[in-house]
């Protein structure tokens, strides 16, 4: 039987940004009458692309309806053109998003699960890039990673310089950084840190980010790094993240 969900959209000042900023989220509903007092609810933070908010997701895909049948609460915080960094010029947006916002989530929403393998991470293109960022620098933290149309090859696509100055600094200061996802699964891969799941699929006919999909899922592949990597039908569209965001949620790893 599908849950009764909730929608809220949260506004809240961030000290680590030092703003105001928002967040929406999505709740079982049921889940607060029917849990035991002690237990909680797996959660899936789930982040936007490149020119959009934390509104998008509700707005263009069925994401509440799909999470029905899951039992999970799903939180979708805006991040505005960070590329979830902490930006050459701007906010620290990385440090936000790993570590002050899981606080402030638990905080507001107690019955949202602490624990690891009750905490999922996923996005769409920069938001892809953003999961895959979070699950390798902080792969204590997160039980999945999943990413649609991921934007994983930042440093051969600049597609609005400005952007990349202020996120990065420039595009030749993020091979072999902290702002590198290849260099981050290598190091990852280095240590004897548990590796998240992974999970991406992206578009055949999406020119902006096949190229640089194929790449990570050569990389992965050749580090040894279990992952799973699916090419379907379509390009860099609503259309396709709607579809294929059930693909995410159904490879999550909750629990019976």
């Amino acid at each position: 039987m599908a849950i009764n969900m909730a929608l809220l959209h949260v506004n809240f000042f961030s000290n680590v940004l030092g703003v105001n900023t928002n967040m929406e989220v999505i709740l079982p509903q049921k889940a607060y009458f029917t849990l035991p007092d002690k237990e909680s609810y797996p959660v899936l933070y789930l982040l936007h692309g490149m020119s959009d908010d934390c509104t998008i997701w509700a707005r263009r895909t069925s994401i509440e309806r799909y999470a029905t049948n899951y039992g999970i609460a799903v939180v979708m915080p805006s991040a505005q053109l960070s590329w979830y960094s902490d930006m050459a010029y701007g906010g620290r947006f990385f440090t936000f998003f790993s570590e002050e916002l899981p606080d402030i989530v638990h905080d507001f929403f107690p019955r949202i699960s602490k624990k690891r393998e009750d905490t999922f991470v996923a996005g769409l293109s920069m938001g892809g890039y953003g999961a895959f960022k979070l699950a390798f620098r902080k792969p204590e933290n997160y039980a999945f990673a999943g990413a649609l149309s991921g934007a994983f090859d930042v440093k051969n696509k600049v597609i609005i310089q400005e952007v990349w100055d202020l996120a990065f600094g420039s595009n030749d200061k993020i091979d072999g950084s902290v702002n590198d996802l290849f260099f981050l699964s290598q190091e990852l891969k280095k240590s004897i840190k548990e590796i998240p799941q992974l999970y991406f699929s992206y578009g055949k006919d999406d020119e902006l980010v096949y190229a640089g999909n194929k790449r990570m899922e050569k990389h992965l592949t050749e580090l040894g790094i279990e992952h799973i990597c699916q090419e379907h039908e379509g390009s860099h569209t609503w259309e396709f993240w709607d579809e294929h965001i059930k693909d995410i949620l159904a490879n999550l790893p909750i629990k019976k």
